[in-house]
């Protein structure tokens, strides 16, 4: 690359350069960013490594803001379509369907930029490099940002991130659709009020087994453009900046190509809440050296001085900035729209039809029906229906957090009303959502609730959570709740109070919980005939609830994470050690175990089959079996392949979800379902001594089932040594 210029360009360099090379769309991105960057100065070449990039207009090079969200749909630019939150889209456990939501967000926020620029807009926003997904292993269910998540699971996260990316990224051979981003490069999942000077110290085994791999599915799978490192520490260095993350691991070990961004304000930390260093400077250069390509705030601007300084070298600049005009390169910036395949978008495609039937078959697939005693689904003939809770009727509890604006989103009991167009649907919100963080509502509500009930067939209780509560870095101190995240896993009292004297009533009580995280109901669960989880179902979520409540739609969503009884069955919220964490190191009794969730209908498998029972840690076998729709009416199946040590050498998960595949049958029907597995791949375990990854020789067992803790079928094999 040109070393980095000291000032302008002369008149007569300019004048040599009628079309420089930059501008020529006959060459290759690479060669076109490294011109474009030998032209600007250092000043300006810093400007461009912030995320709010200022226009150099001599160049013609307009103005960028690099920071836009999509995590379950374009956030934060206007009207879009709203899918489920992230750990809704997980629990559908339906990886295609995952790629359709992504390519819709994709097709609502190429037509947006494109609108906004044709407007001359280029604010924050409205660019074409969106900061999701999220995959963060979900750890401990107390952690605020778990909603962002696609759950506990360092597999299916890495199934739902690598459709995620594909989709938002696009197939064209030659330009990027948009850029994605995975974040939170490493091991961050809270507590929200001390991720700006936290320090995780992992074991390596938990580090390679748990918080890693998803990353490096992103990276080497779905070839995301984009990583952002965390706020926290890892073993004593800032993620924002480590060159063993960003280094080693992440550009030697599994040859990333892309740009780092940082969190934002995370470059700040370091001197201000890491205390690794004293200035703005030194803090900024330990970054960019680390790896740290783009900052998320403006601590960069302290790099011309850092540079002077030499506590950085001028060419670990222009590295950056190439990178980050390569990405701008490769999204068609500079080129003529006319070039780009998505040229033709319709400008209002977040109000297409189409988009907003997805996200309604999003939501309905993301429902879990977590216990049913015959109650569901209800009839239709019902004359007189309470629905009662502080969720019921609230948009917010559609949304969850990073949200976009939807076009006329359904609130549970509109959904409701337009399902019972006949009854007489009677709504009283009856109790707060939680002590003391918003205006209590009007004493007399709670005896109203019960009177509803009184004259009611059944009662539809709604609650929860909302992102008002749980959610990212928030000023909510209530009872179980603090600062984002959650101190206690128990329905908030309010709630409970009232859904247990709307029980004492002796109506029916259906209750359906909007929630980003798992909800210890152990009361709701012992006494209650119906419980269903509709988490933030997104602007169709109302309809989405009335479609499972009234049978027009069979609930198979699963838990992609567990549901404890309560805290008192996990390790501190502080620890980053995996032990006695989720379902692959829990060995306790669950109040739900993950991959859990009921169906109106019953499947039965059979006829395991394995094409071998012996193989090398290289060669590959196959898994068949068939399953079959046993019931009385149509419906989906999530069929479950997990993986489980007899007696190999190491210590390993007490299993580990391998294969997923959701399937919809008729009554009647059967279907062979198949799985491929290959030990190096689905049975390593990472060898600390020998800093790599390792299958042990030993015996294995193949379990297939409806959930972690319902193995319908299971086979023995061996790996040879």
């Amino acid at each position: 690359m040109a070393a980095a210029c000291p000032g302008h360009a002369t008149d007569a360099t300019r004048a040599a350069d009628a079309t420089p090379a930059w501008r020529d769309t006959s060459l290759d991105f690479d060669r076109r960013a490294a011109d474009l960057v030998s032209r600007m100065t250092l000043e300006e070449k810093i400007a461009q490594m912030q995320n709010a990039a200022t226009a150099i207009p001599r160049l013609g090079v307009p103005a960028y803001d690099w920071w836009n969200e999509a995590l379950h749909g374009v956030a934060r630019a206007g009207t879009a379509t709203v899918f489920p939150q992230a750990i809704g889209l997980a629990a559908t456990f339906d990886v295609p369907l995952m790629h359709r939501v992504a390519t819709a967000i994709s097709d609502e926020a190429r037509a947006k930029h494109d609108a906004f620029v044709r407007e001359g807009k280029r604010e924050r926003y409205q660019g074409l490099t969106f900061w999701s997904p999220n995959i963060n292993i979900f750890r401990d269910p107390r952690w605020g940002r778990g909603q962002e998540t696609y759950g506990e699971d360092p597999y299916l996260t890495a199934r739902m991130g690598v459709a995620f990316v594909d989709g938002l990224q696009g197939d064209d051979p030659t330009y990027r659709k948009l850029d994605a981003t995975a974040k939170h490069f490493a091991v961050h999942s809270g507590p929200e009020s001390e991720r700006h000077h936290f320090d995780a110290r992992p074991s390596e085994r938990d580090l390679y087994e748990t918080y890693l791999p998803a990353f490096q599915a992103l990276v080497q799978e779905a070839h995301v453009d984009a990583v952002m490192s965390a706020y926290n520490r890892v073993d004593g260095a800032p993620a924002t900046g480590s060159k063993r993350l960003l280094g080693d691991i992440l550009r030697s070990g599994w040859g990333f190509k892309g740009y780092v961004v940082s969190d934002c304000g995370a470059v700040a930390d370091i001197f201000q809440h890491h205390k690794l260093v004293g200035t703005a400077e030194q803090a900024a250069a330990l970054a960019v050296s680390g790896g740290v390509d783009l900052n998320c705030g403006t601590t960069y601007a302290s790099l011309a001085k850092a540079v002077h300084d030499g506590l950085v070298d001028a060419s670990v600049i222009d590295t950056a900035v190439q990178r980050l005009m390569l990405a701008r390169f490769r999204l068609g910036m500079f080129d003529p729209s006319a070039k780009l395949p998505w040229s033709h978008l319709p400008e209002l495609s977040a109000q297409l039809p189409a988009h907003g039937a997805l996200a309604r078959t999003a939501a309905r697939e993301s429902m879990v029906l977590l216990k049913n005693d015959g109650l569901l689904p209800l009839p239709r003939t019902l004359k007189r229906v309470a629905v009662v809770g502080p969720t019921a009727d609230s948009v917010a509890a559609l949304l969850g957090n990073y949200h976009g604006t939807p076009l006329g989103p359904v609130t549970v009991l509109a959904g409701i009303r337009e399902a019972l167009p006949r009854a007489r649907v009677e709504y009283v919100q009856g109790a707060d959502l939680v002590e003391g963080v918003k205006q209590p509502i009007d004493s007399g509500q709670f005896e109203a609730a019960l009177d509803a009930a009184h004259r009611a067939e059944v009662v539809i209780f709604v609650g929860g959570l909302t992102a008002d509560i749980e959610g990212e870095e928030m000023p909510v101190h209530a009872p179980g709740f603090d600062g984002g995240d959650r101190t206690s896993l128990r329905l908030p009292a309010p709630q409970l109070k009232l859904l247990k004297a709307l029980q004492a009533t002796g109506k029916p009580v259906v209750l359906v919980l909007t929630t980003g995280s798992a909800l210890a109901v152990n009361w709701a669960a012992q006494k209650l005939p119906a419980i269903l989880l509709a988490w933030y179902p997104g602007q169709a979520g109302g309809h989405a609830v009335a479609d499972v409540l009234f049978g027009d739609a069979d609930p198979a969503g699963r838990l992609p994470v567990t549901f404890y009884t309560g805290v008192q069955q996990l390790p501190p919220f502080d620890d980053y050690a995996m032990k006695g964490r989720t379902y692959r190191y829990f060995d306790g009794h669950p109040l739900f175990p993950f991959g859990y969730g009921l169906s109106y209908t019953h499947f039965d498998y059979a006829d395991l089959h394995l094409d071998r029972t012996a193989l090398d840690a290289g060669e590959s076998m196959r898994i068949t079996l068939t399953v079959k729709n046993t019931g009385q009416r149509a419906g989906d199946e999530v069929v479950q392949l997990y993986l489980r040590a007899l007696d190999a050498p190491h210590a390993h998960a007490i299993k580990s979800l391998r294969g997923v595949r959701r399937i919809s049958l008729n009554p009647g029907e059967q279907r062979v379902v198949s799985f491929d597995i290959t030990p190096q791949a689905d049975l390593r375990y990472y060898d600390a001594a020998q800093h790599a990854y390792a299958v042990d020789p030993g015996r294995y067992q193949v379990q297939v089932g409806a959930s972690s803790a319902d193995i319908r079928v299971a086979g023995d094999f061996s790996v040879r040594r």
